[in-house]
């Protein structure tokens, strides 16, 4: 694993830190986190149900296709996508870098 994506077959696995009640959705990497700001709140799922909604778009899969493997609870969580259509812009250099 490198850092906060691994590929597992054709699925990516990310961990990343989400900040919830952002004023925009967007996708922020460097080397040793990636971070998802989302403009959901935090209340009864809902901020977890818009960022699978708002990853899946960003890989370019259904929304089923985005699975949250951990941290329901908590700000820290690992999402896979399961086989991604398409790589974010902001992320495609990152994500290239990973065996």
């Amino acid at each position: 694993m490198t850092g906060w994506r691994r590929w597992e077959g054709p699925d990516l696995v990310l961990t990343l830190r989400v900040q919830p009640r952002a004023s925009r959705d967007e996708l922020l990497a460097d080397a040793t986190r990636l971070r998802v700001r989302i403009t959901a709140p935090p209340v009864d799922g809902a901020a977890n149900a818009h960022l699978l909604r708002f990853l899946a778009r960003q890989f370019g899969v259904a929304p089923s296709r985005a699975e949250l493997v951990r941290g329901a609870t908590g700000r820290d969580k690992v999402v896979r996508i399961h086989a991604p259509e398409a790589l974010p812009p902001a992320l495609a250099s990152w994500l290239a870098r990973s065996p």
